[in-house]
């Protein structure tokens, strides 16, 4: 059973009615934030993708970093294996944190988990996010255009050498055996909830803007599967492609903010929200 994280005072970091970590952290506390925004990671990742982020943006946002359980401060509890799960868990986890405008921003599974959430949040008829950014993640391919098996069945150096050819992964987690043991298990069970993501064929379109971000070399997203968003989202707001793969976003960081925060701003304008306050 999840314990879901206690309101949060301003300017206090995150904590659970039970003690135990919550799944959020937030690296500047802002007391009476105009807005947050939400950063969900990637399969394998925590939200060290982000470091320094929160630098970035309007000094009235407050960035809070998401967790998936079984890494970083959430290594004490078990890896969860379905999308429908790990949304579920932030679903509870972020309760209390929707009180005001905010925004979701994921990059590769964590944008998996954005868009399944915001469509949650619609179901429920909760308060949704301003606006929608995808990092690395096009739209779901048909079923019959889906490789067979996944990468949660390969084997531990075909794992490895798949990890090195996409990037973002420590060499030295990579290539120290005691080290892979330890994470190897997040690896596989990461990938085997992205693998094996079945989307609801008929979920209504994400009723919210939309940008799409991306690398132009990505081995793992296609252009066209990013593109292809234009034709699923009404309110889409743009693909931006930057030099580099899977991500990108470690050396573009600067352009890549920027434009979160354009969006953003421009969905706070269009739902007829001020910038500030």
């Amino acid at each position: 059973m999840t314990v879901a994280a206690t309101a949060p005072a301003a300017g206090t970091a995150p904590a659970r009615t039970d003690g135990r970590p919550g799944a959020l952290s937030v690296p500047r506390p802002v007391p009476g934030a105009s807005l947050r925004l939400f950063l969900f990671h990637h399969a394998g990742g925590s939200p060290l993708l982000y470091r320094d982020w929160e630098k970035e943006f309007p000094p009235d946002w407050e960035v809070c970093l998401l967790t998936a359980p079984g890494r970083g401060r959430l290594r004490g509890s078990p890896p969860l294996g379905t999308v429908d799960e790990l949304v579920a868990f932030f679903h509870e986890e972020l309760g209390p944190w929707l009180d005001r405008p905010y925004a979701f921003f994921g990059h590769s599974m964590g944008a998996i988990v954005a868009q399944e959430l915001t469509r949650l949040l619609a179901r429920r008829g909760e308060r949704g996010p301003l606006w929608l950014g995808l990092s690395s993640c096009g739209v779901p391919a048909p079923p019959a255009d889906r490789p067979s098996g996944g990468r949660h069945l390969l084997t531990d150096d075909g794992l490895r050498d798949w990890l090195r050819q996409v990037g973002g992964t420590p060499l030295e987690l990579l290539d120290e055996p005691a080290v892979w043991r330890h994470f190897a298990p997040v690896f596989r069970s990461d990938f085997q909830l992205v693998d094996t993501w079945e989307p609801d064929p008929g979920a209504p379109p994400l009723a919210v803007p939309l940008t799409v971000f991306g690398g132009e070399s990505d081995m793992v997203v296609t252009r066209h599967r990013l593109a292809a968003w234009a034709e699923r989202a009404p309110h889409f707001r743009g693909l931006y492609l930057y030099g580099g793969g899977h991500f990108y976003l470690r050396e573009h960081q600067r352009s890549l903010t920027r434009r979160i925060t354009a969006a953003v701003i421009a969905a706070r304008r269009a739902a007829r929200l001020p910038d500030r306050g």
